[in-house]
């Protein structure tokens, strides 16, 4: 009986603390956060614009401006949470959230692509666009990942994939229809301002029906978090329960995008948060995640708002994003489960195999390569055929041929090729020191920690020298990745624990860059173009910087090349043969980000290419990584030859970013390869 009541007390005891300090947080936060902006507004005049509001420019303000702003921000941060809790439940999955699973970047997608094509639809109907979109997505990364047999990291990394396709494609008609999306990039980042209560009237009913299924639904989805077998047994109709709850949290993220953009890492804080401090069952983790949800959207938007006046418009989003990410890194660190299950988290694509002779395969494909390049040279505004590409090539031709060829396009032609054989030995590198073929530049942050680097430069410094934007992405790249490392290195480079602190990094260097476009007032088309990656106007000083790069890192890539193959067995028949585990890893991940960071410095922040170019070479290669390495330079670099083609002539006189281009061809790819490691399973 003692036993029994010390229970409830501590149950009694926890809910307090969830509730009634939540509860007393969100309403501190909620004054605070109305007093914070341009016009200086104290506490007292708040409370008098509530309780007797009079016609006078602070109260109108209040309850006009700030009022509506305050409680979408509770509406949202409330929906994003529960959203989460549900997700978490139903995929068993403590990764799970609207952002990781790619809910957000599905709705976000959709009303984009609405925009564009039909704007009245846009207009009126936005809400049911972004529940298509967001449910569309999730589906894609729950099955992609191997549904309820998927272990957190692939359901984490299915729904980056998912989110980085659909991201390429959203700014790809961002770029491509500029006028059509203007004004549709802060929104992008998430932002809470409200003009009137018109965005409240529109999500609050539909928030309200999402939370109280959810909250209908609390002793099912106890029994649901359980175990399959005791809710079967017990009679539940578990896939109902799994429809239902996933229905309401698709119904919670969409009707929030669709007002306030995409918002991450609330439906990952609020939720682990309520757990963290012992509250398991749904009837007090739901409205508990729900308070705290409201408290932590409200406190990142108060944030934004205190340092408008010195750092100027924050988006919400990105101030989650520098919140939540650090909560990522410490679960990814913390979490014993996620270090058990570290042998398992390989994504084995299968070996389909070839009985072309190794040496063959080089020479065809080196032959391709060229021809590409030639035809490379011929292809753009103006044409020029084939016999006088190749009378300038061997010192003849004429004056203009030359100059537009010599000039223009080889160097940009050979900087595509050149960044993208070092993007793919990149991926392979890095592939084989986290034993995960999902693995790439973009999952331990080089990417961001580039662009992150290249803008701060452009941004600080706008009248610096051109060489300096390069040294700027490669400093960030470095950082980047060197504080993945150094984070994952108390857990033995873990590949898990490395993979989730990169997607943790990478998020924490796309909020700076958000907000760095933001700040330097750069147009939405030429930020989105620079960060998507281009070749766009690259010349013969590119081309040594990358040459250098190749001549030297690629070979010693290759030179690690049996080290790596070892890695492939696990980290205890590794360690059984002879291998310094941790000396491997991080030489080769060491080699991975510098070549990528020199790649990234030149080109952008072109994603894709270390990720497709290895998986397919290892499909008919098999784990050799020597053959591999090869192979993926030539397939990365004629990879990103063919966007670069493609995009320079296919919208003539426009051009569509290489990384967007190498995103389109790439994302069936991906498709196929994320079924290919499911269904092996």
């Amino acid at each position: 009986m003692t036993s029994k009541t010390n229970r409830f007390a501590n149950i009694e005891w926890k809910s307090l603390l969830v509730f009634g300090g939540g509860g007393l947080a969100l309403l501190l936060l909620l004054f605070l956060n109305i007093t914070q902006g341009e016009a200086n507004i104290t506490v007292h005049t708040v409370i008098q614009a509530l309780i007797s509001p009079q016609d006078t420019p602070d109260h109108l303000m209040v309850r006009g401006l700030r009022m509506p702003r305050a409680v979408m921000g509770i509406l949202a941060g409330a929906a994003l949470a529960v959203a989460g809790a549900l997700l978490q439940t139903v995929t068993r999955n403590p990764l799970a959230s609207a952002s990781t699973l790619g809910l957000n970047a599905g709705a976000y997608f959709i009303i984009v692509l609405a925009a564009v094509f039909f704007p009245a639809l846009k207009s009126d109907h936005a809400l049911p666009l972004a529940l298509v979109g967001a449910c569309g997505a999730a589906v894609m990364a729950y099955y992609m990942s191997g549904g309820r047999k998927s272990s957190p990291l692939r359901m984490a990394l299915a729904g980056m994939i998912v989110t980085l396709v659909l991201s390429a494609f959203t700014n790809g008609l961002q770029i491509m229809f500029e006028d059509a999306t203007n004004g549709l990039f802060m929104w992008g980042s998430g932002a809470l301002g409200q003009n009137d209560w018109q965005g409240v009237r529109f999500a609050l009913p539909w928030i309200c029906i999402g939370l109280v299924v959810a909250f209908l639904f609390h002793q099912k989805l106890d029994m649901l978090a359980l175990s399959e077998e005791t809710a079967i047994s017990l009679g539940e109709n578990i896939n109902l329960v799994r429809l239902v709850a996933l229905a309401a949290a698709i119904l919670l993220a969409g009707v929030t995008v669709s007002v306030v953009g995409p918002i991450g890492f609330i439906g990952l804080i609020a939720p682990h948060l309520v757990r963290l401090i012992g509250l398991q069952r749904h009837r007090l983790l739901i409205p508990g995640s729900a308070i705290w949800g409201a408290a932590v959207l409200l406190g990142a938007d108060t944030i934004a708002k205190m340092f408008r006046s010195t750092l100027g418009e924050l988006p919400a989003g990105s101030v989650t994003a520098l919140i939540g990410a650090p909560w990522l890194i410490w679960l990814a660190i913390r979490g014993s489960r996620m270090k058990a299950s570290a042998e398992s988290s390989s994504m084995s694509v299968g070996y389909v195999g070839t009985k072309i002779p190794y040496p063959i395969i080089v020479v065809v494909s080196a032959i391709a390569l060229l021809l590409l390049v030639l035809f490379g040279l011929t292809a753009g505004a103006l044409h020029i055929p084939i016999s006088s590409v190749i009378a300038v090539i061997t010192g003849q031709g004429e004056e203009m041929a030359r100059n537009v060829i010599l000039n223009l396009r080889l160097p940009r032609i050979l900087v595509a090729a050149l960044a993208g054989a070092s993007l793919a030995v990149a991926g392979s590198m890095m592939q084989g020191a986290v034993r995960n073929p999902l693995a790439d530049p973009s999952v331990v942050g080089v990417t961001s920690g580039a662009g992150m680097g290249a803008l701060l430069v452009l941004t600080i410094w706008p009248t610096a020298s051109a060489t300096l934007v390069p040294i700027g992405a490669i400093v960030g790249a470095l950082i980047s990745a060197g504080s993945v490392y150094a984070l994952a290195w108390k857990k033995g480079l873990n590949p898990v624990v490395l993979i989730l602190v990169g997607i943790a990094v990478s998020a924490i260097g796309s909020a700076v860059i958000q907000f760095l476009v933001i700040q330097s007032k750069l147009g939405a088309a030429p930020a989105l173009t620079w960060l998507a990656g281009s070749t766009y106007s690259r010349g013969w000083k590119e081309v040594i910087q990358l040459l250098i790069t190749t001549v030297i890192l690629v070979p010693s890539a290759w030179l690690l090349g049996r080290r790596v193959d070892l890695l492939a067995f696990g980290d205890h028949v590794s360690i059984g043969l002879g291998l310094k585990l941790q000396k491997t890893r991080l030489v080769s991940a060491a080699i991975g980000v510098f070549v990528a960071a020199i790649a990234v410095a030149a080109v952008g922040t072109v994603s894709f290419v270390g990720l497709l170019a290895p998986h397919a070479v290892r499909l008919f290669m098999g784990q050799h990584h020597q053959k591999s390495v090869v192979l993926s330079a030539i397939l990365g670099a004629f990879l990103l030859t063919l966007a670069d083609i493609i995009g320079k002539t296919i919208l003539i006189p426009k051009e569509i970013p290489s990384g967007i281009v190498v995103a389109i061809i790439g994302a069936p790819y991906l498709l196929f390869l994320m079924y290919r490691s499911t269904v092996r399973k």
